[in-house]
């Protein structure tokens, strides 16, 4: 069975309920990759799967220990969770540069997906900061070095500018999407679906490797209801890990 390392997806929120005099704190956590780890599931895949505060801590250091899987995902994760282990942030202990050794693991054949999100490629204040980075160079897209983010609450509509086998199974009709980062994709690049003028759906090579990078979401708010329950959600998300692996 092919092995998928999912990255990223959850956030916990504190909360301040002011009422008049008196206030009291919430916090919550949540995930958001539910839908993504079941598309995959049901595409026969074997997922290990590390939310944001668990990544920092547990996600590969190695080419090595990355060569145990078919394919990474990252998603909503930023560049400084998996540069900034907790190790090295509190205690200063030196180790390795952990995009770098994903840079190598796709180099050396592995596959690798990012998926968009307020935290990934460049993201919100461009936080996620990605750009520049050893992801970068495996992306078959260049970055903004700024807030890349195109917000299109009213709905904006995926247009297929390609065949590919990625989306063999893919309806034609794409629900709306509420959102996306905005890149460029690089020469030599497929650029396979679009939103506006702007890619959606890219697929490149590198190395031995390959990597995809989806500038939506893969759940709400940017992908909403209609997207995630949509017919051609599992086949695209399937089709994406599939291809990144080298298994179509």
């Amino acid at each position: 069975m092919p092995k998928v390392l999912f990255a990223g997806e959850s956030w916990t929120v504190h909360s301040i309920h002011q009422k008049g005099f008196d206030s009291f704190t919430t916090t919550e956590y949540a995930e958001g990759g539910g839908w993504l780890k079941q598309a995959l599931t049901r595409g026969g895949w074997d997922i290990t799967y590390q939310p944001a505060h668990i990544a920092a801590r547990e996600f590969p250091t190695t080419p090595e220990a990355l060569a145990a899987y078919d394919c990474v995902i990252l998603s909503d994760i930023g560049a400084n969770t998996l540069l900034l282990h907790p190790e090295t942030f509190s205690k200063s202990k030196p180790l390795p540069n952990r995009l770098k050794s994903l840079r190598t693991y796709v180099e050396n054949g592995g596959g690798l997906v990012m998926v968009g999100g307020y935290l990934t490629f460049q993201g919100i204040d461009a936080k996620a900061r990605y750009a520049g980075s050893p992801i970068e160079d495996v992306l078959p897209v260049t970055l903004s070095r700024y807030d890349d983010r195109a917000e299109n609450p009213f709905g904006i509509s995926p247009q297929q500018a390609l065949s590919h086998p990625i989306t063999a199974q893919v309806p034609p009709d794409w629900p709306d999407l509420l959102g996306y980062n905005c890149v460029t994709a690089k020469p030599g690049a497929t650029v396979i679906t679009t939103v506006g003028d702007d890619p959606l759906l890219v697929a490149g090579t590198y190395g031995k490797g390959r990597a995809i990078a989806f500038t939506s979401d893969c759940g709400p708010h940017w992908a909403p209801p209609p997207f995630v329950d949509w017919a051609g959600y599992d086949p695209l998300w399937q089709g994406i890990v599939n291809w990144a692996a080298g298994r179509t």
